[in-house]
């Protein structure tokens, strides 16, 4: 399922393979992955439990 999804970096990680942080969103699901590791499985979460946790940051 993973390798279908689009992911994107966040502004926060750096471009020389620092912090890499990336986010895939579908209508069901927000999936949070470390792309300097994509042997470790994804995070997935409900969009409203990532739009609070958003907020909360």
């Amino acid at each position: 399922m993973n390798n279908d999804l689009n992911w994107f970096k966040s502004t926060y990680s750096s471009p020389q393979g620092g912090d890499c942080v990336e986010v895939a969103s579908c209508t069901e699901s927000v999936h949070i992955r470390d792309s300097k590791d994509l042997a470790v499985p994804s995070l997935s979460v409900s969009p409203s439990a990532w739009a609070a946790f958003l907020d909360t940051v």
